[in-house]
C-alpha cells in the first residue's frame, strides 16, 4: 500500500465518519456492497475523492462501492451535478484548458477541432457519464480508462475514472438525471 493512499484513506475516514459507516484503510477497487449513511437517497451517486471511492446508493443505508481515479490537485471536481448525457464508446477531445496546460501532450489537437473516435484506445474508455450543472455540461465525466493503474490515484485532469468493466456496470444502473455529489 502506498503511504499516500493510507494517509488519504485515513483522513477521509476521520473527516467523514457520518457518510459511510464502514471504511477500510486498505484501498480495494473491487465493487462491493457497503453500508452508507441512511440520509442518501436510492439512486444517488456519492464520490469521495480522498478515499478513491464512488458509491451508488442501492437502498436506504446500502450502496455499491467502486474504486475510482480522480483529478490531480487543483483539477478536481467538487459539488453537485446531474448526469446529463450517457455515451457508449464516446469520442474524446481534450478541453482547451488541457491543451493550454500541456500543448506537447495534446499537439495533434492544437489549432483544429479533431476528436478521437470511441474505441478501446480512447482515454474515456467504454462508457462515459456526463456531469451537468444547471443544464450545462461541466466537461467533467465519470468514465472508463485505458490506464487501469490510475485507479486509486489522483492523476486525471479532473474526471472520475473507473475500470471499464465497472463503468459498464454503473452505466446500466444509472439513468440520465441521476444526482451526483462529490465531496
Amino acid at each position: 500500500m502506498l503511504r499516500r493512499t493510507f494517509i488519504a484513506s485515513t483522513a477521509a475516514a476521520v473527516a467523514l465518519p457520518q457518510v459511510v459507516s464502514a471504511q477500510s484503510a486498505t484501498f480495494d477497487p473491487t465493487p462491493q456492497m457497503v453500508r452508507i449513511k441512511k440520509s442518501y437517497n436510492v439512486g444517488e451517486l456519492l464520490i469521495l475523492p480522498r478515499s478513491y471511492y464512488l458509491y451508488f446508493v442501492t437502498e436506504k443505508g446500502m450502496a455499491m462501492r467502486y474504486g475510482v481515479g480522480v483529478g490531480r490537485a487543483g483539477l478536481e471536481f467538487t459539488g453537485s451535478a446531474t448526469i446529463g448525457a450517457k455515451k457508449e464508446w464516446p469520442t474524446w477531445r481534450p478541453t482547451n484548458e488541457m491543451i493550454e496546460r500541456d500543448p506537447s501532450a495534446y499537439a495533434r489537437f492544437v489549432g483544429n477541432t479533431d476528436a478521437q473516435p470511441g474505441g478501446p484506445g480512447n482515454p474515456l474508455g467504454a462508457r462515459a457519464l456526463y456531469l451537468f450543472q444547471g443544464g450545462r455540461d461541466t466537461y467533467f465525466r465519470i468514465h472508463g480508462t485505458t490506464a487501469p493503474k490510475s485507479i486509486g490515484r489522483s492523476v486525471s485532469n479532473g474526471c472520475i475514472r473507473m475500470l471499464n468493466t465497472h463503468v459498464e456496470d454503473l452505466y446500466k444502473r444509472v439513468p440520465i438525471g441521476t444526482k451526483v455529489t462529490v465531496v
